[in-house]
C-alpha cells in the first residue's frame, strides 16, 4: 500500500521571492530523496488557463467563482491523486491568495469561504510576507504583473490580508507557517520550509508554539 504524501501550499504577496523559494524547495525536498510534484493556481489545465487569462478583465464575484471551480478541478485532476500517491504535493497559491486577492477585489471573506468549503485543505499552508517598501520595490524593478499592482497601496494591503488569511486558516485547523522574506535568502527560507515538513510518509507535526500556530521568524 503506497503511503499518502504531503500536500504543501505557497502563497504570499507579487514580488515577495515565491518562485525563486520554490525552485530551493523542490531542489531540497529531491535531494531529500522525496517525491516531488509541483504544480500552481491558476492550474494548467484547460480551465486553469482561461481563469488565468480572464483575471484582467473580470471582477468580483464572478472571478472568484471561477478561481474556485478551478480550484474543484484541480483538487480532482491532480492534488488528491498525487498525494494520494505518496507526492509532497506543492502548489504554488492555493485558498490563502483567494483570500486576499478575491477581497481586494470587493468579495467578502465569508463568502470565499462558503465558495470554497468542500476543497482539500492543506496538510502545512506556507504564507511568505516581507516588509511592504521592499516589496513596492521589486514591484518596480521587475514590472507590474496584475492590474491590483497598479495600486500604490496594494503592497500594505497584501500583507495586512495574509495576515488575516493566515489567522483564518488556523481556525479552520491549518498548520501555518510564515516567513518573513525581507533579508532572508530564498534558499534560507526554503530550508526553514523542508525543516517544518514531517519525513516522507509521515504527519505534519503542530509547528512549536506556545498558544499560536503561526511562526514569523
Amino acid at each position: 500500500m503506497t503511503t499518502a504524501g504531503t500536500f504543501v501550499t505557497l502563497d504570499g504577496p507579487g514580488a515577495v521571492g515565491k518562485s525563486t523559494t520554490l525552485e530551493e524547495l523542490d531542489r531540497l525536498l529531491r535531494n531529500e530523496g522525496r517525491l516531488v510534484y509541483r504544480t500552481c493556481e491558476p492550474s494548467q489545465s484547460a480551465l486553469g488557463q482561461f481563469t488565468r487569462a480572464s483575471a484582467a478583465f473580470l471582477r468580483g464575484h464572478a472571478l472568484a467563482c471561477l478561481v474556485a471551480a478551478n480550484r474543484y478541478e484541480h483538487v480532482e485532476v491532480e492534488l488528491r491523486p498525487m498525494r494520494d500517491a505518496g507526492f509532497t504535493v506543492i502548489s504554488d497559491r492555493y485558498l490563502a491568495s483567494s483570500l486576499v486577492l478575491q477581497r481586494l477585489d470587493g468579495v467578502a471573506e465569508q463568502y470565499l469561504l462558503d465558495l470554497n468549503r468542500e476543497i482539500m485543505l492543506p496538510d502545512l499552508a506556507v504564507i511568505l510576507t516581507a516588509d511592504p517598501a521592499v516589496i513596492a520595490a521589486r514591484l518596480t524593478a521587475r514590472g507590474v504583473r496584475h492590474r491590483f499592482h497598479h495600486d500604490p497601496d496594494a503592497p500594505s494591503r497584501e500583507v495586512d490580508l495574509y495576515a488575516e488569511a493566515a489567522q483564518t486558516l488556523m481556525g479552520m485547523g491549518v498548520q501555518v507557517l510564515v516567513l518573513d522574506s525581507t533579508t532572508i535568502a530564498p534558499k534560507d527560507v526554503a530550508r526553514r520550509i523542508a525543516d517544518a515538513l514531517p519525513p516522507s510518509g509521515g504527519t505534519v507535526a503542530p509547528v512549536p508554539h506556545d498558544d499560536d500556530p503561526t511562526v514569523t521568524p
